[in-house]
């Protein structure tokens, strides 16, 4: 009885037991989720901002809202009892790092479960390539994560979006928009792009990595958003 009333006045006082534990198990379950991209009606649907169009659709997909917050949009999204805290940075590509900083120790988020949403020109159009940890490859938006973090260690999903372009023009075509054909093409892989994002979360980076690495699906009824 006397161990009761202990458990019982600790609970009503707002104590706990054990907060550690419970604090670290809640860490273990949210996720950061960052598409990179460039803020701007002039970069709506460039080539650059894939990142964002692929949390654009991830948010659609749970019908969740985004506000306007410090350094970045937000918004937050349940899955399987994980939360998912997608960010899309205000600051501009190059500065990409101070968002996702910010946000890691806003949110409590360990960098283990960390996803980075980019672009990569090295890739063909629509293709997916995710890897736990690598060099930026002269993306200056994970060039500049890299520098704030102070490793490569964290997850990121690299979206194709070809390199159809000539001597010196590298510039002028991320920050140019998809042609209708592109657009087209991507907008299957943006969904299979969510889905490797879900995959994530719910089953680590390495099934992940297996199911969605080359754009290929080996069994859709074990991705993470369809079980």
């Amino acid at each position: 009885m006397n161990l009761l009333k202990r458990i019982f006045s600790l609970c009503k006082s707002g104590d706990s037991p054990r907060p550690a534990e419970t604090d670290n198990n809640d860490c273990e379950m949210k996720y950061l989720i960052v598409g990179l991209g460039n803020v701007g009606a002039e970069y709506v649907g460039t080539r650059h901002n894939i990142g964002f169009m692929v949390v654009d659709a991830l948010a659609r997909t749970a019908g969740a809202t985004w506000s306007l917050e410090r350094r970045a949009y937000r918004a937050e999204m349940r899955l399987k009892g994980r939360t998912l805290v997608l960010i899309k940075p205000t600051t501009y590509m190059n500065l990409s790092g101070e968002a996702v900083r910010y946000w890691m120790q806003a949110e409590k988020v360990p960098q283990a479960n960390l996803l980075i949403v980019v672009d990569d020109i090295a890739l063909p159009l629509g293709t997916l390539r995710m890897k736990k940890q690598g060099s930026g490859g002269g993306h200056n938006g994970l060039g500049n994560i890299e520098a704030l973090l102070g490793n490569t260690n964290y997850c990121r999903l690299r979206v194709g979006v070809g390199n159809n372009f000539g001597r010196g023009h590298q510039i002028d075509y991320v920050l140019g928009a998809f042609s209708p054909e592109e657009q087209a093409t991507l907008e299957p892989r943006i969904e299979t792009a969510c889905e490797a994002v879900k995959c994530f979360a719910t089953q680590g980076p390495d099934r992940a990595m297996n199911m969605y690495n080359g754009g290929v699906i080996s069994d859709r009824r074990t991705a993470g958003g369809d079980q």
